[in-house]
């Protein structure tokens, strides 16, 4: 029985479409450490990524994007505000992607696996981009005026001199993959269900977008960045259709005679005979 708000693809997974698991933790595993070794390698432009942030922030102010301080100024009217938006930023990003990529993986294995080529291709053009255009985040630029909220008021994912941190690339801010992770994973989820809750997945991607921004850590050139990354990707891999199985038609009757319809329909009630006959001598 199927309930309002409910659609067919709420209903039982079709295990065929769901690919090896041993294989897609070996693919998934083996996409992140390229990943990490490759923002590694991005190191050492540090010149380089202080002249691009110049670049980037002119080059707001000249299209008159929001300035970024105005979210910070928000967030810093509160101390348990900004502290929960460096928490989210922290510790909210990848485990919400995981989450999302198992619970396809179980119950829509066919987004599953199409949501894992969007997320690939989105990743590997940041990559790129990260290799060509080293980038400081505003928190990091002088003339941004803004503050470091992760090292001011905790908790921070990175370390206190960026030239020499051997844990994160802090010279990749373009684009953001906070901010493209997170709107896959409304987009794959809004998608994947048809609760009419699930416009609410939206609320991701929008708290990422002032957490990002409202941390310092990113511009909103670098979520631009990424949101026209994603569109090229959602335009290039397109989501599998599935054909609705139809009743195979009659064949036609090889007498001249119409051919039975496949739908049955009412006849007219048997007449006896005797009644009948009796009938037409009136």
């Amino acid at each position: 029985m199927m309930y309002a708000g409910s659609e067919p693809a709420d209903r039982e997974p079709d295990s065929s479409a769901r690919p090896p698991l041993v294989r897609e933790l070996l693919l998934v595993v083996g996409l992140f450490v390229i990943y990490k070794i490759g923002r590694r390698a991005a190191n050492g432009h540090v010149d380089e990524a202080y002249r691009n942030a110049g670049d980037v922030w002119d080059f707001e102010r000249a299209v008159h994007l929001p300035g970024e301080g105005a979210v910070q100024s928000l967030l810093l009217h509160n101390e348990t505000l900004i502290h929960l938006a460096n928490t989210y930023y922290a510790t909210v990003h990848f485990p919400a992607t995981l989450l999302f990529l198992v619970w396809l993986y179980w119950r829509r294995p066919r987004h599953y696996v199409w949501s894992r080529r969007i997320l690939a291709a989105l990743t590997g053009a940041a990559l790129a981009l990260h290799l060509l255009f080293p980038l400081a985040p505003p928190r990091l630029l002088d003339a941004a005026g803004l503050v470091d909220t992760g090292q001011v008021y905790g908790p921070t994912v990175y370390g206190a001199t960026p030239a020499t941190d051997s844990m994160a690339n802090q010279f990749a801010a373009m684009p953001s993959l906070h901010f493209g992770w997170a709107v896959m994973v409304a987009v794959g989820l809004i998608v994947a269900t048809r609760t009419r809750w699930r416009w609410l997945w939206l609320l991701h991607p929008l708290i990422t977008l002032l957490v990002i921004v409202g941390t310092a850590n990113h511009y909103w050139l670098d979520s631009i960045v990424v949101s026209a990354l994603l569109a090229v990707a959602l335009a290039a891999l397109r989501l599998p259709r599935t054909d609705p199985v139809r009743a195979p038609l009659p064949w036609p009757s090889t007498t001249g005679e119409p051919a039975p319809s496949a739908v049955p329909y009412a006849t007219e009630p048997a007449v006896p005979a005797a009644y009948a006959s009796t009938g037409a001598r009136r």
